[in-house]
């Protein structure tokens, strides 16, 4: 094994003058921008983001923080649509593209959500796969899976405790059409906008968030089943009363 594999694609992932890697862009096989589950369980239409107009944006930004002691409470599907659309929902939308509430770099948004329900009001626990266009939930499986995760999350317990856990995918493919090999490193960037958005809404519904990077991919995978090769398990946010 190469004990020195971040440092060597630090160095290979490098832009140098004039070695810019040149490709020209396939809009055939450019990959779609989102991913829905037509067969899915059931569909759950989430209720349109309300914001808090007393909420000042200042005040969040300074009480933002990580918190790992949740209460077994439920939060709201309002909170619950409200943190995913702030996470990557849709702001401005045209024809052919549509801006959202984070940055991605050419615009490619190559992370998708899994909200792993535990605890919120009237929806059933399982694993769900947000469907951003529609503002919807899709549920993929049905059960209790916190467990499961928290197993994935290193064994950590609070993935065990909290309210929901929202596992952060990567569709790698719909970044390395343009980005080539360099696209991992926009891949994490993204996440990192994601995330960022996750802590501020939590402090904004005042309810506690933390996110995790420490990761069993492999475990994480085969529980979304999907393959981790053109989409895998990059990060997770907990959060809950």
């Amino acid at each position: 094994m190469n004990e020195n594999y971040g440092d060597n694609f630090q160095r290979k992932s490098k832009y140098i003058r004039n070695h810019v890697p040149q490709h020209r862009l396939d809009w055939a096989l450019k990959p779609e921008s989102y991913k829905t589950y037509p067969n899915a369980i059931k569909t759950i239409k989430l209720p349109p983001p309300k914001f808090d107009e007393n909420v000042k944006f200042w005040d969040i930004v300074i009480n933002r923080k990580s918190s790992r002691n949740f209460k077994n409470e439920p939060i709201t599907q309002e909170q619950l649509s409200l943190l995913l659309f702030g996470m990557t929902g849709l702001t401005r939308i045209f024809p052919n593209f549509a801006f959202r509430t984070v940055p991605s770099a050419g615009g490619l948004y190559p992370i998708e959500v899994y909200p792993v329900i535990n605890n919120v009001e009237n929806i059933e626990k399982g694993i769900f796969h947000y469907n951003i266009p529609k503002q919807s939930l899709e549920l993929v499986k049905n059960g209790d899976f916190r467990s499961e995760v928290a197993k994935g999350c290193l064994d950590q317990n609070i993935a065990y405790k909290s309210a929901v856990n929202f596992i952060w995918t990567a569709m790698i493919e719909r970044s390395k059409w343009k980005y080539l090999q360099r696209c991992y490193r926009y891949i994490y960037l993204d996440a990192g906008h994601i995330g960022q958005n996750f802590y501020l809404i939590a402090e904004a519904l005042s309810l506690g968030a933390c996110t995790i990077g420490a990761i069993y991919d492999d475990e994480l995978n085969k529980l979304l089943e999907i393959d981790g090769i053109n989409e895998t398990t990059i990060y997770i946010g907990v959060i809950g009363k």
